[in-house]
């Protein structure tokens, strides 16, 4: 079985230092919107409250993304990336891309 990458938004994790960098690791999803999601996000809309059906989609993308991140650096030799972000852009009309990266490294106890 693979051992959990640690992931980390910080440049350091406690209790670790970092003997290599490997570098750049990314992970991307590309999700079109869904004419049924459109229909329900605009009556969300027209009465409030929370778009749940693109909450959802989102936290999927999310996920995705950072699945193929961590996929990539594993496969890279790292063992944690440290200096993890999230971006998101529009890619056309009712699509966008949610990327993940961060830099794969290995780490060590102190």
């Amino acid at each position: 079985m693979n051992q959990p990458i640690i992931v980390t938004t910080t440049d350091r994790i406690e209790g670790k230092r970092i003997v290599r960098t490997i570098g750049l690791v990314r992970g991307n999803t590309i999700r079109a919107r869904h004419l049924g999601r459109d229909l329900m996000a605009s009556l969300r809309n027209f009465v409030g409250g929370e778009v749940t059906e693109y909450t959802k989609m989102l936290a999927e993308s999310r996920e995705e993304a950072l699945d193929r991140m961590v996929a990539q650096a594993r496969a890279n030799g790292a063992n944690a990336i440290v200096g993890m972000r999230f971006t998101s852009a529009e890619i056309m009309d009712r699509a966008a891309e949610l990327l993940a990266y961060g830099t794969a490294v290995v780490v060590e106890d102190e």
